[in-house]
């Protein structure tokens, strides 16, 4: 009797610290977007999934836009292995080639845009070769639209009225050099001290945001909101090569799969989502200009010529070839 309640309690024993039954617990972050906001959302549900999908057995915790850090130090946990999984909007100091993400003009519609992205999209096959080298595995896009110029006091259509405008960028090559290249000056600010930047006149305006951003932080010190369309802006689905390695087969078939679920979900939901929010900041009385189809294409064709060739030194010929062969038309 004794010997088989020894190996009974050895079964369980070796039961307990089996692979397959221990819990993992993973951190799922983000550098932008609190709790309740779309993006906080998008990392509630992805965590959701992942957990339903594994019965438990991967737990995820979530933390949101400033819990961990400024949007570089974020990065670095992850890249690091520290942070797990994330929705973010990358930097380009690890790598220039991320500037592949904010290539001016690259898309130029949604339809462009989903085709480009999706799994097996040519700019989602440029990415994960990308990925891959930073030691992280790229799921997908977390789409959220076409960008714009949003400025307190006047706007600009000509690079002549944009030359008296210094504007906020983030700290992503080439959206600075975009955003010159349409006349205006630029200054580098983290997301956390753009409120008062604008509030104090250090900037008369917020660049390269879709409108939700400017709608939703900076409505109160905001007058305009240009719709420029020069990048189309969407977070990245990730997670480090590190941790993905540590999961089981089951595990990871799980993360990967409710990835795509929160990305084709996106897409579903980002282009309804961004006019509600145009509707949303006209009613709040922020002024929403709308260039013409022709304005637009000025626009685009003055921020590719001074634009790309600049890439193409900090990106490689290589993908700027692949960029320039599948681009949207003007």
């Amino acid at each position: 009797m004794f010997s088989k309640l020894l190996a009974a309690g050895a079964a369980l024993l070796l039961m307990a610290s089996s692979p397959a039954l221990a819990q993992t617990q993973l951190k799922l972050a983000t550098d932008s977007g609190a709790k309740g906001s779309p993006s906080g959302d998008a990392l509630d549900r992805w965590a959701k999934l992942i957990e339903d999908g594994t019965n438990g057995e991967v737990q995820v915790d979530v933390f949101y836009q400033n819990e961990l850090g400024s949007q570089a130090e974020v990065f670095d946990l992850f890249v690091a292995g520290d942070v797990d999984l994330m929705i973010n909007w990358p930097i380009t100091a690890y790598d220039e080639r991320l500037g592949v993400l904010f290539t001016p003009y690259m898309v130029t519609s949604w339809e462009e845009a989903f085709e480009a992205y999706k799994p097996g999209g040519w700019v989602n096959t440029m990415l994960v070769g990308i990925y891959d080298d930073l030691g992280l595995k790229f799921f997908g896009p977390w789409p959220e639209g076409f960008n714009g110029v949003a400025s307190r006091g006047k706007y600009a259509m000509t690079p002549e009225e944009a030359s008296s405008l210094k504007i906020r960028v983030p700290a992503m090559f080439p959206m600075a050099e975009s955003v010159q290249a349409l006349g205006y000056q630029t200054a580098t600010i983290d997301w956390s001290e753009v409120f008062t930047a604008i509030q104090t006149g250090v900037v008369d305006g917020d660049g390269a945001n879709i409108i939700y951003w400017d709608y939703e932080y900076f409505r109160d010190v905001l007058d305009y909101y240009n719709q420029t369309k020069m990048q189309f802006v969407t977070g990245i689905i990730a997670m480090n090569s590190g941790s993905w390695d540590k999961l089981t087969p089951e595990q990871q078939k799980v993360v990967e799969e409710s990835a795509l679920t929160v990305m084709e979900e996106a897409f579903e939901q980002a282009q309804e989502r961004d006019q509600g929010y145009i509707e949303k900041a006209k009613e709040a009385g922020m002024n929403y200009i709308e260039p013409s189809p022709e304005q637009l294409k000025e626009m685009a064709e003055r921020v590719r010529s001074q634009v790309w060739p600049m890439m193409e030194s900090r990106v490689g010929a290589e993908i700027m070839e692949t960029i320039r062969a599948n681009a949207g038309g003007l």
